[in-house]
């Protein structure tokens, strides 16, 4: 599913985002990925959605090798993902129903398909009863299961998640991990970035930690280090 062998990314001003990482997920695992802040996680998610490119080494998703694709090809690419953001996006100008339509909308769904997943999707984040609510009149929660709904609605292969519960309080967050269980339960490859050591502690499980910008350890149904 992911494979990544020997990839580094220097930014413009000299500085490591990661060094020399190999690293491998296969179909259907969860895995997170953990750290402190500028540690190297959100680089990692961004070369997997490739937003950035590697200044050294090889990454293949999906049997797709990342350097291979033209900048038109990218989102093709990007339609067999879904993606969380600790900052939701959501379009604010659009229902809760509208912003996740739209995720299909993009990839030329049939209108047929668009008004029976997306009724479906929202129901199993719990926020069918807030389908022409407006972001602004939602919880950060609420808006954070918008969000998700949004990225599972074209049930992608691989679901990328960075920091999603940072700008949640625990009970809410708890509630967006176990969501992402769920759908990685149903087959969903998923990757989660994140430095909420108590949920990582509690999942159990795979726990790849970066340190500098490089694996310091990689270990199934792991917790979060207390080294970092």
């Amino acid at each position: 599913m992911i494979h990544m062998n020997d990839v580094t990314k220097i930014y413009g001003n000299n500085a490591k985002g990661v060094t020399r990482v190999s690293l491998d997920i296969e179909k259907g695992d969860f895995a997170f990925i953990v750290g402190s802040s500028g540690s190297g996680k959100s680089t990692l998610i961004r070369l997997m959605l490739k937003e950035i490119e590697p200044s050294h080494g090889d990454i293949i998703i999906n049997d797709v090798v990342l350097k291979s694709l033209t900048r038109k090809s990218v989102p093709y690419f990007r339609r067999r993902m879904g993606v969380v953001f600790q900052d939701f996006r959501l379009l604010p100008s659009k229902t809760v129903y509208e912003n996740v339509a739209f995720a299909m909308q993009t990839v030329q769904a049939a209108h047929r398909d668009i008004r029976r997943n997306v009724p479906a999707v929202l129901a199993m984040v719990g926020l069918q009863k807030k389908a022409k609510a407006y972001p602004n009149q939602l919880s950060g929660g609420e808006q954070q299961s918008v969000s998700l709904a949004r990225a599972i609605v074209n049930k992608p292969a691989l679901l990328l998640a960075d920091e999603p519960t940072g700008n949640l309080d625990p009970e809410t967050a708890w509630e967006i991990m176990t969501l992402l269980e769920d759908i990685n339960e149903l087959g969903t490859t998923t990757v989660v970035a994140t430095h909420a050591k108590e949920i990582v502690d509690r999942m159990k499980k795979r726990v790849i930690t970066i340190q500098n910008g490089m694996i310091a350890r990689d270990i199934e149904k792991g917790g979060y280090s207390d080294e970092i």
